[in-house]
């Protein structure tokens, strides 16, 4: 199955949090989607349930598809530490949310274009790969052909300054740069990854 191109409210419904940022239907309309909405009857969830819908929730802010997310599961299990901590980490470092991060984009899927397209360096070099990891000291930038970009440029005005403690931004230069790996508390995602991590573990 391919990349989800449906409305992105339905999904912000389905999990009752704007998860693709701000909502202004979803301020109105916040029941579940379907057919009979607030009125239909639902279940009680089991514990698998509350699990798969948080991994949903995850894979939905960040844009990635099941064998990619499971794939940094794995990489953040390999290492010392909480792993859902880690994966989160691991998450918020990709190029893509990076890009998003520093404003050059207002959502992920406008910043994992302008690296599909090539718009993005790293230290320099042309990055084309969304997933890929940016370690701390790395520079991120724009290409500085593509600096005059009218999407960059409008997205850079209206995004508020100062970015995440974790990134600095020199706005002079069009630069961005990975200070250090985030801590849980330093990411400001509503996602519960004790639960991810027990459902891959099962």
């Amino acid at each position: 199955m391919g990349r989800y191109t449906g409305p992105r409210t339905k999904i912000s419904r389905r999990f009752g949090e704007p998860v693709f940022g701000p909502d202004k239907v979803l301020d109105r309309r916040q029941n579940p989607p379907g057919q009979h909405g607030a009125n239909k009857r639902r279940r009680k969830v089991s514990e698998y349930g509350v699990q798969l819908r948080e991994k949903q929730k995850a894979k939905a802010i960040y844009g990635m598809r099941e064998k990619q997310f499971r794939l940094f599961f794995e990489r953040a299990k390999a290492k010392q530490g909480v792993t859902g901590d880690i994966m989160l980490a691991l998450c918020e470092c990709r190029l893509d949310n990076i890009a998003y991060r520093l404003g050059l984009s207002p959502t992920r899927a406008g910043a994992r274009q302008l690296v599909n397209h090539r718009h993005v360096t790293v230290n320099g070099k042309v990055c084309g790969i969304p997933s890929a990891i940016v370690r701390p000291g790395d520079v991120v930038s724009v290409r500085e052909k593509d600096r005059g970009m009218i999407s960059v440029v409008d997205s850079l005005k209206s995004h508020k300054s100062p970015v995440v403690s974790w990134l600095a931004w020199d706005e002079a230069t069009m630069q961005g740069t990975l200070l250090s790996v985030p801590e849980r508390a330093e990411i400001p995602e509503n996602v519960e990854m004790q639960l991810i991590v027990e459902f891959f573990s099962r």
